[in-house]
Order: structure tokens, then sequence, then C-alpha cells
């Protein structure tokens, strides 16, 4: 007969209190409670002997609070009190509950097993040479392992966080493929690819957050087979538990891993890309005519393939092609125009730059990618762009395929989503360490960023970082990153899914990020991820209705960008009334750039966000919670886009719609149609008008919302503000101004003023 094994018990046998963190023991573990404010809690427990003293890169914050106290009477429970927070812990079985000062009830993990840990062994490439392959995708040249050579690297955990989920909406985990409100009933795999990016932080309606400081993939699950955060590997379980409202809760996540860093106020123009423009002259013509036909624009981007033929990631140009880059960029600056070119991590095998790396052993194993985890490797990457694109004038990067390895784009047909993770873990974890295989872009960035701040000291330069960058992970707004959405294909439900992915990634805390606008891929491909609807693209009004609607919602996002392939990207391509729509989309985006500037200034002075779910300001009206086509646009506005076609379906005309949409007006305020001014009663749903020309947009009562007339750059826009003011009675606005470029702001070269009418 089978005899069990009795568990280690889970019983707290000894509370202590040491300097500023409590302790409690039990036969199972060691659980670690560290108040890091009035309102937030880092609990960290462990299986083994000692709390690792690894420093991890995503929190940054080192500050103690010490204003708590705790009670360890004869009852149950071990409470932690603080300011704003109750922390209780169930004496028998090590479970925890969070409560707010009133004693509601906010969060509670599991009862008997709350935290399950199953210990494996890690493995890493050997040092040695790989047996590799390269194929050629959508997605650039990818170096495939075809037998690996592994090697022990030591042990880590599998650990499983079980909790409870009551009558809330969540948001978060960075970005998905497919668009949802609420998280609830979901179950997410929360790793990088081309079309994802992890972050591993959510928010809830029930007034708290939570952020799993570790940097491994790990899963989300919330239906009948429990709710659970599950870690792929570290060492400990460790979290931080932020109580407030879900905008207190964003600032609270900011300031455990850092400010995020303001963008120039030339970013928040428009961004002309394509896949891609072939030669400078290109790049010089493209901005000539958008200046000719009057269309706004503050930057044109470079896409891949400026090296030579065939020297893949090399940062040099091709000289056949861009003969004079120095020359080229110093023209666009004439006409006030900035330059963003894309870079890569990997480089080819008979490129310069692959040998320096290769030289000095800063490759990743098995493959051709730079090793960001080093500093050294991050210091060589920046080296080799100051010789080139740095010096020649460059104003940003865009730090293409910063997963990098996205297993995903080599299937003809895609794989179930338990596959991709599968896959990813596998590939990443045998050229990374298995416990950050989520956290390369983090590091990446940190790279870019922190040395181009040193450049710009050595060089007298003072330009803000701009990285537009395909993922990222905790704290990664620190460093002047931009993130989107991947590799898109064209469709309205595409489309749709944008505008809650967008959101859920704001919810994770990052600020700042944008989507090619259209799609990058239009039409119909053999592989699963070229799956666009338009084989006709431009030719196509149906198409042209498609763009032009995503075009509109482009203009309100933090990065105003277009970009894909299957046809020219410029707005010339399109036609009539189409064409006249996005140039009034172009100049309402010119327009509203006080307004703009002003909003993400806040991001950096207050942590607020952009863009932002409407449950966020209006938590306590349910009917905010599931909508997934209206949005918060800076603290005033509220956007809703046209989600669904009015005049065309799919490659074939249809009858004209009435050229109106739903609109649901969240309770507690009254809203006012922002070019006509008419009211509407917060808590009512209404048909508003929506012609091809307009995206419908609407102001809080009590709003001044500051405008100027639209320009073709930022830096050509005049001084004169014009206040629109929504409501009877008195309406203000804090303006916030800087110089709009360097880093003056961050020892206070800005100034707030208070407009009151």
């Amino acid at each position: 007969m089978l005899t069990a094994i009795a568990p280690k018990s889970r019983k707290i046998d000894r509370v202590e209190r040491n300097g500023n963190a409590l302790f409690l023991y039990s036969k199972h573990g060691t659980m670690r409670i560290e108040p890091k404010s009035g309102s937030i809690v880092r609990v960290t427990y462990t299986v083994q002997d000692a709390f690792s003293e690894v420093k991890k890169p995503g929190v940054t914050c080192e500050d103690v609070f010490g204003d708590w106290t705790f009670d360890n009477g004869p009852d149950l429970a071990i409470e932690v009190k603080l300011p704003g927070l109750i922390v209780s812990v169930n004496r028998c079985d090590g479970s925890v509950r969070y409560y707010d000062n009133t004693g509601k009830l906010l969060f509670a993990e599991g009862v008997d097993e709350p935290r399950e840990f199953e210990e494996f062994e890690t493995f890493h490439l050997a040092g040695v040479p790989q047996k590799t392959r390269m194929i050629d995708t959508a997605d650039g040249k990818k170096e495939v392992l075809e037998d690996a050579l592994k090697v022990s690297t030591g042990k880590s955990f599998h650990i499983r966080y079980h909790f409870n989920l009551g009558d809330e909406a969540v948001y978060g985990f960075g970005q998905q493929e497919k668009g949802c409100a609420s998280l609830r009933g979901k179950r997410l795999y929360i790793h990088q690819g081309n079309r994802k990016i992890a972050v591993p932080f959510f928010v809830s309606t029930a007034g708290y957050g939570i952020l799993t400081d570790c940097y491994s993939p790990l899963i989300f699950n919330d239906n009948e087979n429990g709710t659970y955060l599950y870690t792929e590997s570290a060492q400990e379980s460790d979290i931080y538990f932020i109580a407030g409202s879900m905008n207190e809760v964003v600032k609270g996540y900011r300031s455990l891993t850092g400010k995020a860093a303001l963008l120039p106020r030339w970013a928040f123009g428009y961004v002309q890309s394509k896949e891609r423009y072939e030669t400078q002259e290109q790049i010089l013509d493209t901005v000539k005519k958008s200046r000719e036909l009057g269309i706004g624009m503050d930057c044109i981007v470079l896409d891949w393939i400026s090296w030579p033929d065939g020297e893949w990631g090399q940062k040099s140009y091709d000289p056949a092609r861009f003969p004079a880059p120095k020359e080229m960029i110093d023209k666009l600056h004439e006409d006030h125009v900035h330059f963003m070119i894309s870079l890569w991590p990997t480089m080819a095998g008979n490129t310069p730059d692959h040998k320096e790396f290769a030289d000095r052993d800063l490759f990743l194993p098995g493959c051709s990618v730079y090793n960001a985890f080093k500093e050294e490797a991050r210091k060589l990457y920046f080296d080799q762009l100051k010789r080139t694109h740095f010096s020649y004038g460059t104003d940003a990067w865009w730090c293409d395929s910063s997963e990098p390895f996205t297993p995903e784009w080599n299937h003809r047909v895609r794989p179930e989503e338990s596959d991709l993770y599968k896959d990813f873990c596998e590939e990443a974890g045998l050229r990374m360490p298995y416990e950050y295989c989520n956290s390369y872009p983090l590091f990446h960035a940190m790279g870019i960023y922190e040395n181009q701040r040193i450049a710009m000291e050595e060089s007298g330069c003072d330009k803000r970082v701009v990285n537009l960058t395909r993922s990222a992970y905790t704290g990664q707004q620190r460093f002047g990153t931009v993130m989107w959405s991947g590799d898109t294909d064209a469709s309205w439900e595409t489309y749709r899914d944008q505008i809650a992915i967008g959101l859920h990634f704001s919810a994770s805390g990052l600020p700042y990020w944008t989507m090619d606008t259209g799609a990058f891929f239009v039409k119909r491909g053999e592989y699963w991820y070229w799956n666009g609807k338009y084989d006709n693209t431009v030719e196509d009004p149906a198409y042209q209705e498609l763009y032009t609607r995503w075009y509109q919602y482009a203009a309100f996002l933090p990065m105003f960008r277009a970009h894909g392939t299957d046809f020219d990207r410029e707005m010339w391509n399109f036609t009539g009334e189409f064409y006249d729509a996005m140039l009034k989309a172009n100049r309402l985006r010119y327009s509203l750039m006080p307004y703009i500037y002003s909003e993400a200034g806040k991001v950096w002075l207050e942590d607020r966000s952009l863009i932002r779910w409407l449950a966020f300001d209006f938590t306590g009206d349910r009917r905010t919670w599931d909508i997934t086509d209206q949005f918060m646009f800076g603290e005033n506005m509220m956007v809703c886009p046209v989600t669904s076609p009015m005049y065309y379906g799919v490659s074939q005309q249809e009858a004209a719609s009435e050229g109106v949409r739903k609109v649901y007006f969240p309770a507690g305020c009254n809203w006012f149609d922002f070019y006509t001014g008419e009211k509407y009663e917060g808590g009512t749903e209404c048909e508003v008008s929506a012609e091809l020309d307009k995206i419908p947009l609407f102001v809080k009562e009590g709003s001044l919302i500051p405008v100027r007339k639209p320009a073709l750059s930022t830096e050509e826009q005049a001084d004169e503000t014009e206040w629109k003011k929504f409501g009877e009675g008195k309406a203000s606005y804090e303006l916030y101004e800087d110089d709009g470029d360097g880093y003056g702001y961050e020892i206070g070269k800005y100034t707030l003023t208070k407009i009151e009418r």
C-alpha cells in the first residue's frame, strides 16, 4: 500500500521584526514583508535557506518605510498595519489577505497552498560551436538551432501563486494579440513575441495592483482550473502589492520602477514610415512632397536594409543608395523633420560589427544576437552607433526585433498558444539566463538610453532619447521607449483589437505605445501571419475606409505613426474623401499639440497615463468596465473611434450607413462634443455623428482645452494659444511647457501655468 508523505507545514512558528521588514518562519518556507510606502508592500517568499541577494533590473526603489506596526497576538491572523493598508497573514497556512484602511477586503491569496514551488534543473547552450541554420522570414533572418549541445546551469523553481478574485475587472499584463476588456476568465501566456509584449503587472477595479518581480515568462490563469500566476523560473516568489485607485496604482508602479522619461515635443507629431524607403532620394522627396501638400510631419523613418547588401544588421549605410547620410539628415533638419533609423540586435557574420563582438565574446550563445545582459556589450553596441548613425545626427532609434527570438514566425501555420509559450521558453531560455529570458528588451533599451546620455554629455549635444521598440519589460518606461504592437494584419477585427490591447499595455504602467496604422500586412500571403484581407490595397475603397478610420484613431495615440508593407503608406496614395479625412485628422492632431504635450509632461511629472480605460477614471460606473472602443486621452478628452465599416464591406460596396455610432457617456459628469459643443448627460448612451471625416471626440464638463493653428511640424507651430471652454461656470487647466527637447525638465526647467476662464 502506498504511504502518503506529509507536506512540510506552512504554519507560522516564529515572527520577528528585523529593521523595516517582518519575517515569518514555517517549516515550509520563510515570508518577508517589507512596507515600501503607506500603501505599498513587498512580500517575498522562499523555500531555500536564504533570500536571494541578486539586484533585479526592473524595480529601482530602495526606499524603506518604517511607519508601521504589527500584531502578533494569539489569534489566527498576524496583522501588519500601514497608514493605507492592512496585511493579514493566516497563522495556520501563511496565506495573506489585504485590506484598505477602512477594513475593506481588497485581495486574498488562496488558502492551504497559496504558493507552490517545484524545483528543476536549468540548462544553457554549451560554449562550443552549435549546429544552426539561417532562415528568411518576414521578421528578418533567423538563426535556428539544429541540435542543441547543452550544459546544466543550476537549479530554479516553477512557482504557482494562487489567489481569489471577486466582483472586479482586471487590466494589464502588457500586450496580448487579441483584444478584450477585463482579463477575467482568461488564460494569458505572458512572454515576448512579435505581436506580444510581456509586463508582469496588473491593476484591478477593486482598488489595487500587483507587480510580480520576476523576469521569466509567466502565465495568468482565471478559469475553471483556478486563478493563479505561474512563474516559469525564479528563485523565490516576489510580489509588490499596491493599494489605491487604478490611477494611483500606476503612480505606485512608477514609484517602484522609475518615472517615465519625457519624449521630445517633436515625437508627438506625425511619424511617416513604411517598409521601406530604399534610397536617400526617396526620403527627401517624400518630405518635399508632404511639405508641398501641407501634410504635418515631424519625423521620417528608414526601415531595415539601410546597410550594404548582405551585411544584415551592420550599423553603416550602403554607399550606393545612401551616399551622403549626414547631408541627408541635415537637409531633413532644415525642413524641421527628424530622422529615425531601424536597428537590429543581430549582426551577420561577414560584417565588421560582428567581428568586434565575436572577438570579445559578446554574443549570446549559438547565434549572432549581441548579449545585452552584459554592460560591456551594451557599451560596444552604442560605440558602433557613435561612429556612424549618431555622428550623422540621427534623432531616434527604431530597435526592431528586441525580443529577439520569435519562433512563432518559423511556422507556416500558427501554433497553439501553449506551444508558442513552450517554444519561446525553450529557444530563448537556452540562449539567455532562463530566469531572465523575458527581460532582453529591458537591457537592450537600457544600453541605448544610458550610453546615448553619456555620449551627449561628452559632445555637448542635448537631445532626448527616443527609442521605438517592439518589446518591453518592467521599468522600461525609464529609457525613452515607445512600444508598438508588431506586424499586424489588416482587418476591422484587428483594428478593433488594437484599441483594447493598447489600453491594456498602458494599464501595465508604460505610457508610450503605438501601432502600424492600417496594419503591417494588408494582403493575404502563404504564411499564417501574412493574413490581410485586402489584396487590392489602396485600389479597394473598402481598405481606404478601414485605413482612414485607423488613421483617425492613431491621431489619438501617444505616438502618431504610419507603417507597413504591401503598398506605399504616404497619404497621397489615398484618394478623394479618404485623403481629405486623413488630412483633417493630421491637422487636428497638430492643433491639439499644446494639450498633448502638456499631458505628456504630466506623465513624467505626476505619473499620469496618456491613454486609459474609461474604468480608470469612472470606476464606480460599472458600464465602463467592459467598453473597448472608447478611451480617455489625457485628463479631459474621451476618444470614440469608429470601429466598423459605414460605407464599404470587405472588397465590395454596400449601402451607406447613417454615419453615426453609439457612444456611452460615463456617469459622474456631463460631456460636450469637441466640435459642436453639444452637451450630453453622464450615464446615458446616444447616437452621435461619425461621418467619414470625423472621429467622435468629447470633453468633460469644466474643461479648458488649449489649441493652436495646425502646422507642418511642431517646430513651426505658432505660440498663440486659443482656449476652448466646455460647460458653464469656471473652467481651468494647468499648462505644462518646457524647451521641447533636452533634459532640463529633470532639474526643474519647466513651467506649470494655471489658466482659468
